[in-house]
């Protein structure tokens, strides 16, 4: 049996112990993207290497497996990136003011945690926050280009192994894709996903942000890069209003909201680095540090003609003249 077909075994026996009512033919099919056909494959093999493999009839009259959740126990083992995501998972559902359900995922984390031997622990422990450092989170609510994750795969294991990686990338500006070999250091993720890297024949030059949409393709490369000890991409991200970042925009916004909107406005995170300003009129100023006034102007233009944009004056002169006073709500 090869590597990867174990693999997949592994998955599917954890599978049939972790619903108690048994996985069905279309599960498997879903879970693998595979063919039926394949599908009967694989649970013939599950009930040939899992000897306590149980099978039943469901009301439906369709054929259900099920494993004893002792049958998996001393198999299964915690994964890094498994635990990273769980904790970008708390921190979307946080972002989006899902407060509960942060809590609760937080909760659930923690018990998941409480079930690993010391032993693993101490391993994983150490994987997980050199793998969180690589992770980067700008997130908004709302449509957003897809990335396609095979590429997104390679992406990671470029950043958790610190390889180059070989890409086939298009510029927005760009009619044609062109070859690129990057040293990537985490993800932005966003109403645009970035890969956030340093391009190979000049690793001491700037960062770049690469679309992860117009990747069209990516191979991890054998050869490692020295990652930047200095380069934290949770500060990095914190300089932009959403994930792109332009260096010469960066600065001081100042936004004023109108006393209608000042009640709404107060319920916003428009930015980690934010100060609200009580004015003696009734309005509020908002003011944070960031760059990208393009995204700022796909947000500032759900709010109407209820926020004027104070500073700075390129970021004015996008916004204001175009302010609606028909919306009949705000965000």
């Amino acid at each position: 049996m090869s590597f990867e077909k174990a693999e997949q075994l592994m998955e599917l026996a954890i599978m049939a112990a972790a619903h108690y009512s048994g996985i069905r033919l279309d599960d498997v099919t879903e879970r693998f993207g595979c063919s039926r056909r394949t599908a009967q494959r694989m649970l013939r093999t599950l009930e040939a290497k899992f000897i306590d493999t149980e099978t039943h009839l469901d009301d439906d009259g369709r054929k259900r497996w099920r494993l004893p959740q002792t049958a998996t126990r001393d198999l299964m083992t915690l994964l890094p990136d498994e635990l990273a995501a769980l904790d970008l998972g708390i921190e979307a559902l946080a972002r989006a003011g899902d407060n509960v359900e942060a809590r609760q995922l937080s909760r659930l984390k923690e018990k998941i945690l409480s079930l690993v031997p010391r032993s693993k622990a101490a391993r994983l422990e150490t994987d997980y926050e050199a793998l969180l450092e690589a992770q980067g989170f700008a997130a908004r609510p709302g449509p957003r280009p897809n990335a396609d994750p095979a590429i997104m795969a390679v992406i990671s294991d470029g950043i958790k192994a610190c390889h180059f990686v070989d890409i086939t990338y298009q510029g927005r500006e760009e009619t044609n894709s062109r070859e690129r070999r990057i040293a990537p250091l985490g993800v932005l993720l966003g109403l645009r996903k970035y890969v956030v890297a340093r391009v190979a024949e000049d690793m001491n030059g700037r960062l770049r942000l690469f679309r992860a949409n117009g990747i069209r393709s990516a191979r991890i490369t054998s050869t490692a890069f020295t990652r930047d000890a200095n380069f934290n991409l949770k500060e990095f991200s914190t300089r932009a209003f959403g994930t792109f970042q332009n260096d010469k925009e960066f600065g001081e916004i100042v936004w004023r909201f109108a006393p209608p909107a000042v009640d709404q406005a107060k319920e916003f995170l428009f930015h980690p680095s934010q100060r609200f300003e009580l004015q003696a009129d009734g309005s509020l100023l908002v003011r944070f540090e960031a760059a990208g006034h393009l995204e700022m102007c796909w947000h500032l233009y759900a709010w109407g003609d209820q926020v004027e944009v104070v500073s700075p004056p390129k970021l004015a002169e996008m916004v204001n003249p175009y302010r609606r006073a028909d919306f009949p709500a705000l965000p």
